[in-house]
């Protein structure tokens, strides 16, 4: 291989070993999102029908990297703080519990995606960059021939090579990173249905609360 097709080649195993970081990095945080998703949902449920939402902020706490509790301890911080507006004309504590979940799912939905677009622009460069690797080797072949003065096999083989084997390795660094870029899309998106939902319910169950009080 030439020195050109030698770059190539380094550049998308490069970009091959950021891929690979990055999808084992985001399925590490994507597995303990769920993990702890689940035992906070677990946890906090008891302290919502009991109305303990100064300690369903508190156990949202232990929960970092869950989603969920992202969401509803900003819907509970905003419910109890909040709630001391309550007299404030205009102010209606229910649309900005809803307002502050909302902004909640943004953000995480945000951190969520974070690094996923890296593996979005491997998905659609590295077959261009393989591609220029094979107009290269094509040259490469074109100059064999040149040099030979003869259009044999022994004069063209060392270029189509370099042209087949960037092709190829362009192809295999694009193909699992488009794979992958719309496997942790698709986490992401349930992510985002799990954190509305949970939204809703929080809301429900505050509203429930707040009739109950006033009762």
């Amino acid at each position: 291989m030439g020195w050109m097709a030698r770059l190539v080649f380094l550049f998308l195993a490069f970009l091959s070993i950021y891929s690979l970081s990055v999808s084992f990095e985001r399925w590490l945080r994507f597995r303990e999102a769920r993990k702890q998703s689940l035992a906070f949902t677990v946890a906090v449920s008891p302290l919502l029908k009991e109305g303990r939402l100064a300690e369903a902020i508190a156990l949202s706490k232990k929960f970092p990297a869950s989603h969920v509790a992202a969401v509803v301890s900003a819907g509970l911080y905003e419910f109890t703080v909040g709630a001391h507006g309550a007299g404030i004309p205009g102010h209606d504590v229910v649309e900005a519990g809803q307002r502050a979940m909302e902004r909640a799912v943004v953000k995480t939905t945000e951190e969520l995606k974070k690094r996923l677009s890296g593996l979005a622009t491997i998905a659609t460069t590295a077959p261009f960059i393989g591609l220029f690797g094979t107009v290269v080797g094509i040259i490469n072949a074109f100059r064999g021939m040149a040099v030979s003065g003869s259009g044999g096999l022994a004069a063209v083989s060392s270029g189509i090579a370099e042209a087949l084997v960037t092709t190829a390795l362009g192809l295999f660094v694009a193909i699992p990173a488009v794979w992958l870029y719309n496997y942790f899309l698709n986490k992401v998106d349930r992510f985002r249905v799990e954190m509305t939902n949970s939204g809703s319910e929080l809301l429900d169950a505050f509203l429930k609360l707040r009739a109950a009080k006033a009762a």
